[in-house]
Order: C-alpha cells, then structure tokens, then sequence
C-alpha cells in the first residue's frame, strides 16, 4: 500500500475498486428530480396566480372604461338638454322682449 494516502483516500480508493458502495445515485436523482418538478410547479402556480391577478385587474380596468363611457354618454345627454332649454329660455324671452 502507499503510505501516503489518507485513510479517507483508501476508503474512495476501496469503492472505485470495485466494494459495494452505500451510494446509490437513483434516490438522489430522484431527490433531484422532485425538487426540481416542485419549484417548476411552484413557478407555474406564481404565474398562473400572477396571471389570474393581470385578467382580474384588466377586467376590472375594462369595467371602469365601461362605467366612464356610460359617464360621458349621460353627461352629453345632460348637456344637449341644457342646450335645448337655455334655447328655448332664449326664444321666449325674446318674445316677452318684443312684446313689450
């Protein structure tokens, strides 16, 4: 033997040799694998649930374009209205006007 090597280098030297090693690297993979499957679905379920908050947040933004349009829409009702009465307004006192 080669008195050089550590006790810790025989033992590698033992297992490279050929030994029954306690190693096994398929439940280490395997360790691995679900890990890694864990955090892809931990990722996927982040963006599914950030995609989620995005669609509600549009849908929610969509609503208040919805609900400014209706706005906007009864406020142009409201103001030709006034536009006709203030007219009309106009048009009488120009009759009261003439005929006094």
């Amino acid at each position: 033997e080669n008195p050089q090597l550590s006790s810790l280098d025989k033992t590698d030297l033992a297992f490279s040799e050929g030994s029954q090693s306690p190693y096994k690297p398929e439940p280490l993979e395997k360790a691995l694998n679900v890990l890694s499957s864990e955090k892809v679905s931990g990722v996927s379920i982040d963006f599914n649930y950030r995609s989620f908050q995005l669609s509600e947040r549009a849908a929610m933004d969509a609503s208040y374009v919805q609900e400014l349009d209706g706005i906007l829409k009864e406020a142009r009702t409201i103001e030709n209205h006034l536009k006709q009465k203030r007219e009309s307004l106009k048009q009488r006192f120009t009759v009261i006007a003439n005929t006094l």
